[in-house]
């Protein structure tokens, strides 16, 4: 795979083309951006089955999974843009506060030049969704996906070259030293999914230019099961979380909270799901439909964590079952979990499920309140007064209420993180805000 060495020159030369060609993209029309978006659109459903391809090459996904995140969930993204971009664009228009014959507007403008770095786990999703957004906005942008996905960065790029000219929109492929190349250079903006870890790094990098952010993170996202909730549906809810994508997306349930009366029940019913969807009648796991890990050093540090709660206490209540050959974890839920153990302090990213008890909410909440902001939180309440409590006592990126991923699927809503898991938000309108500067516009009357 190339190098930042490689292609040092073509970076340099593409952003400088892109840094000129950028007042010409900031000043198009609404119908010139959505016949981009067409272009797009188009040249994405053409590709479908090289992208299910280039995907299932890269990771051992589900083919239905890979076909509605990074296809179908592209499809409809780039249309809801192209629905609404006119009105997007339409300056917001203020009435001014002493001279009321002038005016004042809200202007939304491009920010410039993007950088668009992606993560493993959803590859094309997760930058063709804001690329969309950049392009909608009026932006420039260059594309880096993640190392791990060779495939899919390869057609993204057939992609991104059928649709753009090069002095627009550019992919570069190759190792981590070519995203870090691409950090040391002035973008207006920069969009990234990945680890809090990893986000550090990008935020650090932009600061040395001052370039806007917008850091799509993760963390331990927490669910709270209050007295009185449907135990069989959340645990019904909770395996096929777990399940989808093998448990490597950023707004999957991280741990759980639960009445000490209501825990068998949640086990009963987590186990009886996962083997009613995975397990077959040999009582092995059906690997062609669970992703597996993406790669050994996450099968380790995952193996780790759990063998270390083991040993600390903790019972494999369902699952356990850790396939080295192939990476693959089945669906697990742990008990008899404490914050000292190490699967409690930081992200899992897999099919692995700790559950806590607790005598009052209070104490729920209190644990929630005094970690990191997660960037989800899902609440199982029949009690309104309960999950207002919540609401009010803690914070995170989004929450689904009785539910899950429910505030990630509505584009009406903003998604994204708080503090350590990420700043700025997206999808829909918000991912059209997030490339956008909103540029304070005033116009005095001429004088008469």
């Amino acid at each position: 795979m190339s190098t930042a060495i490689d292609q040092s020159a073509d970076i340099a030369r593409i952003f400088a083309l892109q840094q000129a060609h950028q007042w010409d993209v900031k000043a198009s029309s609404a119908d010139v951006r959505k016949a981009k978006l067409v272009k797009l659109k188009a040249a994405v459903e053409a590709h479908a089955d090289d992208i299910v391809a280039a995907v299932l090459a890269d990771t051992r996904k589900p083919e239905g999974e890979i076909r509605v995140t990074e296809v179908l969930n592209i499809l409809g993204n780039i249309q809801l843009i192209i629905d609404n971009l006119e009105d997007w664009m339409k300056p917001t228009m203020v009435t001014p506060s002493k001279v009321v014959t002038d005016k004042a507007m809200i202007s939304y403008e491009a920010r410039g030049v993007c950088l668009i770095l992606g993560p493993w786990n959803f590859p094309l999703g997760l930058v063709f969704g804001p690329l969309a957004a950049a392009v909608a906005a009026g932006n420039c942008a260059i594309l880096k996906l993640t190392d791990l996905c060779p495939n899919a960065a390869r057609i993204a790029k057939v992609i991104v070259d059928e649709v753009f000219e090069e002095n627009e929109v550019a992919v570069f492929e190759g190792e981590v030293d070519v995203a870090e190349a691409l950090l040391e250079l002035p973008f207006n903006h920069i969009f990234f999914t990945g680890s809090t870890r990893v986000g550090k790094v990008v935020m650090a990098a932009a600061a040395k230019h001052l370039a806007g952010v917008t850091l799509e993170l993760g963390g331990k996202s927490p669910v709270i099961v209050d007295e009185g909730a449907d135990v069989g549906a959340i645990a019904a809810a909770l395996a096929a979380a777990k399940q989808f994508n093998g448990g490597q997306a950023c707004i999957c349930p991280d741990y759980v909270f639960v009445r000490e009366d209501q825990k068998a029940a949640l086990v009963d019913g987590f186990r009886a799901n996962v083997e009613k969807n995975l397990v077959g009648e040999g009582g092995e796991i059906n690997k062609a439909a669970i992703a597996q890990i993406v790669n050994r050093r996450n099968f380790d540090r995952v193996k780790g964590m759990v063998d270390d709660a083991v040993a600390k206490g903790a019972k494999v209540a369902v699952g356990g079952t850790m396939d080295e050959a192939d990476l693959t974890i089945a669906p697990t839920m742990l008990t008899d979990v404490t914050p000292q153990m190490a699967i409690l302090q930081e992200e899992i990213f897999a099919p692995v499920l700790p559950v806590m008890t607790y005598d009052t909410l209070d104490q729920a909440i209190d644990y929630v309140a005094s970690r990191d902001k997660p960037l989800a939180l899902y609440v199982f309440s029949p009690n309104e007064a309960n999950v207002q409590r919540v609401l009010d006592r803690t914070s995170s990126g989004g929450v689904t209420v009785n539910g899950v991923f429910s505030h990630y699927l509505e584009n009406n809503l903003p998604f994204g993180g708080v503090n350590s898991s990420g700043t700025g938000s997206y999808h829909g309108y918000f991912g059209f805000k997030a490339f956008s500067h909103e540029r304070a516009v005033y116009m005095h009357q001429p004088a008469a």
